[in-house]
């Protein structure tokens, strides 16, 4: 009877145990952290007077979901940066994946693309907004255009450097199977190169949020862009910080749904958090 019990014991102690090696109680001390350091540095004045409490942010925030600003509440205008920015991404996938593969497949691909991509590639997105308003004017083109613009690098980049780094070892190993060149890219090539395009995606996915801002902070009149600038215009600084914090939660909700499909399309990479 002593026995079963003590094996209770531990199994109970083994389901609690550290909780200090629990990552879910580590998130949560964090976040707390984090945020009585914030509400401590805007009571004490540490960075002046226009840096608000959490809970005023928090107060900012309900205000802006039922009363509308410009015409559109604060669902309203996070959808239409979200839908830039989902088109904006996906364009650039569809597009930058292709190129990038391509690049490092095929040497005439690459002769002709690479010189130029090189030539464009340093040259940051927001220096494009004055030649897509003059192109497509104010409107959701020109927006778009400049989150494609910024979000296509990153996956043509790890496309392009995924297949190349692919180990040398694993191709002599399905060639002594028989394999031809088309298998050899189906079932060596892509399978180790998907991490790393994964990994240019979600960058890529970090870059349509930023780009997306740029391109809402002139002449747009909805977007979470828009409230940030009219935060700045009207000197409301919960404002501004609440609208980075919805961009902040939206964008890591979409980046989980990334890091979800990476899992199931290539359930062998490693990782870290596990």
């Amino acid at each position: 009877m002593d026995g079963t019990k003590t094996t209770t014991a531990t199994s109970w102690q083994n389901r609690l145990g550290n909780p200090l090696k629990n990552k879910w109680v580590l998130y949560i001390i964090s976040i707390v952290g984090f945020l009585l350091i914030w509400d401590l540095a805007a009571v004490t004045h540490i960075t002046g007077k226009f840096l608000p409490r959490p809970i005023e942010v928090f107060i900012r925030l309900q205000d802006m979901l039922v009363n509308p600003l410009a015409g559109k509440t604060l669902l309203e205008h996070l959808w239409f940066s979200l839908r830039r920015v989902l088109i904006g991404f996906g364009i650039a996938v569809m597009i930058g994946v292709p190129i990038g593969v391509g690049m490092s497949i095929n040497k005439y691909i690459n002769a002709i693309v690479k010189p130029i991509f090189d030539l464009f590639k340093p040259m940051p997105p927001i220096a494009w907004i004055s030649l897509a308003i003059l192109w497509f004017g104010i409107n959701e083109t020109s927006k778009i255009f400049i989150i494609v613009i910024g979000a296509i690098v990153p996956c043509i980049i790890n496309s392009y450097n995924g297949i190349r780094l692919v180990d040398e070892s694993l191709y002599d190993a399905i060639r002594i199977l028989g394999a031809n060149k088309y298998q050899e890219i189906i079932e060596v090539t892509f399978p180790a190169a998907f991490p790393a395009i994964f990994a240019g995606i979600q960058i890529s996915l970090s870059m349509a949020w930023t780009t997306v801002l740029a391109a809402e902070l002139v002449g747009a009149r909805e977007g979470m862009g828009f409230i940030i600038m009219t935060g700045m215009n009207l000197g409301r600084p919960a404002m501004i910080i609440g609208g980075m914090l919805v961009i902040a939660l939206t964008a890591w909700v979409l980046s989980a749904l990334v890091g979800y499909l990476e899992r199931k399309i290539c359930p062998w990479k490693i990782d870290l958090n596990h």
